[in-house]
């Protein structure tokens, strides 16, 4: 019977922790509507996840783009944080700019469509 019960509560504890662990969801646009040769403010907003192991990079054709700016980690309800990401910049036909978001072991990259 101890036997049992130390089983229900080792399975209680690791449903549990493993319901804390939540994907983050992703979000890559900019400012203003996407016009080639217009100054303009990449954004990569980043919410819903946990734990909080994250890193944000901000990438122009693979290249990581310097001067980058980054919100304070906030959490919501429920203990899932969110983290914004930003960097000013010039789009220019052909260019390639992606939001690469590495949560725990998992790394996933997120195109910026301009919509021109």
């Amino acid at each position: 019977m101890r036997a049992v019960i130390t089983v229900a509560l080792f399975c209680v504890l690791y449903i549990t922790v493993q319901a804390k662990t939540s994907s983050p969801k992703v979000q890559v646009y900019s400012h203003y509507p996407g016009e080639y040769g217009k100054q303009n403010t990449l954004i990569c907003h980043v919410s819903g996840f946990h734990p909080p192991d994250i890193t944000i990079d901000l990438l122009k054709d693979g290249n990581i783009l310097p001067d980058t700016q980054q919100t304070d980690l906030a959490f919501e309800k429920g203990w899932q944080f969110h983290l914004t990401k930003s960097v000013s910049f010039k789009p220019e036909r052909g260019e390639k700019y992606i939001c690469r978001v590495r949560h725990m072991t998992q790394t996933n990259s997120y195109s910026w469509e301009p919509n021109m």
